[in-house]
């Protein structure tokens, strides 16, 4: 294939992705945003595989049959409750494979770069091999996490910002020793010890980063990769990945921006440390008093009965529970008795950026009937029942009224404003930032306990009966 047909192979692959990340901003679209994305990398990797640039078929072909292979393995095993570590550790791909290319191009014989332009690649390969090994260890960090191989509580090491910044510094100084070595043909210890470190910077912060924020984990790692691919493209002067890996890095950190505001937090104060520290408090945390009142299935269907309006808010005890199909048949039964019926979805609710809104998606709940937190938030005094399912951070009321809360000041649903709130919770236990809530002693609040899913089926049958 000529080089102009690759050239507009590109172009078109690169309007593709535009279009696919227009496509995704709203659920009504996603799916045909996932569609051109799909084309779109079809036509990038037929232009490149047809290209000049590739001399070594055997070895190409074997590789992309293992990628498929293992994609395609994953698409198919991978439960939807498991895609945050899913996408955690694809993002962990993306920095591996930028610090391969780092390495074969510094190590690359045929290189004939001279002068200013030598420098410049070597700048490119280095800045390419740190954000790639920082992303690279973080994602695997975040998996470890999202998967529960790892305790989601932040570990915080004594003067770690201090730790932070002189990883920092020794990365800045070691790339005017890299740049200097490799003028006279060395520069290798330079760039093996920057890696390291670029290694241990990217686990020491993730660690550090407490569990309600892990959803800006990962979205802050997605756009690392997004980056990490750019500065790749640099090494390779391919347009294409520089365009995609632009366009990943933007939409990424866009979306941490829209996470942290969501949060009330600030970007830096979530790389600094994790909810559940205290950092910030003027004094211990409310103690949560009061006796938590239970209901059973039978109770929570006549409730639903009486009731005319009626929010449901999906957490990540829905995800566990794989209870989506099941909230969904029960919205199909209410509705058609002339209830009105929606969904609260919080910004921040489940593992990952729209966790909740894909599993509704999967079962099929309408679009028009799932809102964000922000436009049904002053709905609530209307509320004649609130069902809450497995969430816990997402609907605590400290948030809003105790300023010594870990999570002080974030936005939550405020769900005990409505007449009734039905919470379901396996257990007393406090949520994934480890932050109680006094919403569960509240005097409208009724917890329905045990596996979500299995209690959602008794509302059913005591609906249909």
């Amino acid at each position: 294939m000529s080089q102009g047909l690759v050239t507009m192979s590109y172009i078109a692959a690169s309007i593709l992705f535009i279009l696919s990340l227009g496509g995704l901003s709203n659920q009504e679209t996603a799916r045909c945003g996932n569609l051109f994305g799909m084309i779109g990398m079809a036509i990038a990797i037929f232009a490149t595989v047809a290209s000049d640039a590739v001399t070594s078929y055997t070895i190409l072909i074997i590789a992309l049959l293992i990628g498929g292979f293992i994609g395609t393995k994953a698409a198919f095993q991978v439960e939807m409750t498991q895609m945050p570590e899913l996408v955690a550790i694809m993002h962990s791909l993306v920095g591996l494979a930028a610090v391969f290319v780092g390495y074969a191009n510094f190590i690359d014989p045929t290189a004939s770069l001279a002068g200013v332009e030598k420098t410049i690649h070597e700048v490119e390969i280095y800045v390419g091999i740190l954000i790639g090994a920082v992303t690279f260890s973080g994602s695997v960090v975040a998996f470890g996490k999202l998967s529960g191989r790892i305790s989601g509580s932040p570990v915080l090491l004594p003067a770690r910002h201090w730790l932070n910044l002189g990883l920092l510094l020794a990365s800045i100084w070691l790339c005017f020793w890299f740049l200097e070595g490799a003028e006279t043909g060395g520069g290798t210890f330079a760039l093996l010890l920057m890696t390291l470190i670029a290694l241990a910077f990217g686990v020491h912060m993730v660690m550090a980063i407490g569990g309600a924020d892990m959803p800006v984990v990962v979205s802050m790692l997605n756009s690392y990769s997004g980056w990490a691919a750019a500065a790749t493209g640099f090494m390779l002067s391919n347009d294409l990945l520089i365009v995609t890996g632009a366009l990943v890095g933007s939409s990424g950190a866009i979306l941490s921006y829209i996470m942290c505001r969501a949060m009330n937090r600030h970007f830096l104060s979530v790389i600094a440390g994790g909810f559940g520290t205290g950092t910030g408090s003027t004094g211990p945390a409310a103690t949560v008093e009061g006796e938590v009142q239970a209901i059973d299935a039978a109770e929570t269907a006549e409730l639903l009965k009486e009731a005319r309006n009626i929010m449901i808010i999906p957490g990540y005890g829905m995800a566990v529970a794989q209870a989506q199909h099941t909230v969904n048949e029960i919205t199909r039964l209410l509705r058609s008795k002339g209830k009105t019926v929606r969904f609260g979805i919080h910004p921040v609710a489940g593992r990952m950026p729209g966790h909740m809104n894909v599993l509704l998606a999967e079962a099929k709940v309408p679009y028009d009937i799932v809102y964000e937190m922000d436009e049904i938030n002053d709905d609530f005094p209307e509320v004649d029942v609130s069902i809450v399912i497995g969430a816990n951070d997402i609907v605590n009321p400290s948030a809003l009224d105790d300023p010594n809360s870990p999570i002080a000041g974030m936005p939550v649903l405020e769900c005990w404003k409505g007449k009734n709130t039905i919470v379901l919770k396996r257990s007393m236990a406090s949520g994934y930032a480890g932050v109680d809530n006094p919403l569960f002693v509240h005097d409208n609040t009724r917890m329905l306990f045990g596996d979500a899913n299995d209690s959602l089926q008794a509302v059913l049958k005591a609906l249909n009966a």
